[in-house]
């Protein structure tokens, strides 16, 4: 994906499921009108997850992902299925994916039951149906459409275009970056350091994500280092309705910021955007309480490669280390690698998510809230931490 193409984290993500030779793949290769996912009567041909990002009108952006055979068997079968539940938990709309021919089966049964437990909604597209006369009979699947396809054909592969459209229109919701806290003509006044840590040549994704949602709220953008913002805001003819800074500044920016101008960060603005704010402001008072071994677990949604003065494994550790006086026990996982059982932490600090789906960052967020693990997020953390959270989630009413 290039840098002029919508991130991951912002299409929507549609997943084609079902059991081992029921035509996902052959389906998904119709849809998106390429060979992205290999096609063979042998089953189990697919062995990971395959996403291609691709355009559905009127949609827009989505992400098609072809999973394994969901009864796949033995002990790589047994990780195939793992990967496919792990989709489950990032994708926005679900497609099953029945063989007509064969029929409805209790592994299909199981998963409509796992779309309607996570709230997903669901597709049913009925592959082959040109080697059918009759239909499968199917059950009732909470009032999910259902689509007699065909791959060699082609028929009805319109209708399951027009269908998933409309679908994850309806399941998509609209959250504003930082766009619903401004009006035409406000000046925001954004603070980009640039240190050993920042990719060389461009601006990192969510700095490049709020330029646009300010621009899209017809406000004014002002860029910025952190050496440089005093002298910005003074050359500025009226303050700023809003100054948004790197978290990693957050001390020397409070210092500089006049405290009746609203200050908050990108990371926050994303906890925001795909999290749950209150959560993870709720989530940031386990700091104070971490004591020597204690288990943190600090989350990237990206696998970028590490500077040495990264955030995640380098600075977080260090600041949290000096603020508690402790020295608890560190682990890290990045990408979409996130544990399912998350009892033995006393904390997880996560980065803001820019490249993961809301629906994934907020199924994370959940998952530590079900098992009462407190969750903060980088932003929120470190205002925590410098003892200005107040102030800059004031912007948001909390």
């Amino acid at each position: 994906m290039g840098l002029n193409d919508t991130p991951s984290g912002e299409r929507v993500q549609i997943a084609f499921f079902g059991v081992r030779n029921a035509g996902k793949s052959s389906l998904v290769n119709a849809v998106t009108g390429q060979s992205m996912a290999v096609v063979s009567a042998v089953a189990g041909t697919t062995t990971d997850p395959v996403r291609r990002a691709m355009e559905l009108l009127p949609l827009g952006p989505v992400v098609i992902v072809d999973t394994p055979g969901f009864d796949d068997e033995g002990t790589l079968g047994e990780l195939r299925v793992e990967a496919t539940r792990k989709v489950l938990a990032t994708c926005d709309v679900a497609v099953l994916v029945v063989d007509a021919a064969r029929g409805f089966c209790e592994t299909d049964a199981e998963l409509l039951a796992l779309f309607s437990e996570q709230g997903i909604p669901c597709v049913i597209a009925l592959a082959k149906s040109d080697l059918v006369r009759q239909a499968a009979v199917l059950p009732a699947a909470a009032g999910a459409a259902v689509v007699r396809v065909s791959s060699i054909t082609g028929a009805g592969i319109g209708e399951l275009k027009e269908t998933l459209a409309r679908v994850g229109t309806s399941a998509g919701t609209e959250p504003q970056l930082i766009a619903d806290l401004l009006d035409p003509g406000d000046m925001v006044v954004l603070v980009v350091p640039i240190d050993s840590a920042a990719p060389k040549g461009r601006l990192i994704l969510p700095q490049q994500q709020v330029i646009r949602d300010v621009l899209e709220a017809g406000a004014c953008a002002a860029i910025t280092r952190d050496a440089e913002l005093a002298r910005t805001l003074a050359a500025l003819p009226a303050p700023p309705r809003m100054v948004v800074t790197d978290s990693q500044v957050f001390g020397s920016v409070a210092r500089t910021v006049p405290a009746d101008v609203p200050l908050t960060s990108f990371s926050i603005l994303f906890s925001r955007y795909k999290g749950d704010l209150a959560v993870q402001v709720a989530g940031a008072q386990a700091l104070d309480a971490l004591a020597d071994g204690s288990h943190v677990l600090i989350c990237e949604g990206c696998t970028h490669h590490r500077q040495c003065e990264d955030i995640g494994t380098v600075k977080m550790p260090r600041w949290v280390r000096e603020h508690a006086g402790a020295d608890p026990v560190f682990e890290f996982v990045s990408g979409g690698d996130f544990p399912t059982d998350l009892a033995g932490y006393d904390l997880v600090i996560h980065c803001g998510g820019c490249t993961l789906g809301s629906r994934a960052m907020r199924g994370r967020v959940a998952r530590a809230r079900d098992q009462g693990v407190p969750f903060t997020n980088y932003g929120v953390a470190i205002a925590h931490m410098h003892g200005i959270l107040p102030r800059v989630i004031e912007p948001f009413g909390l």
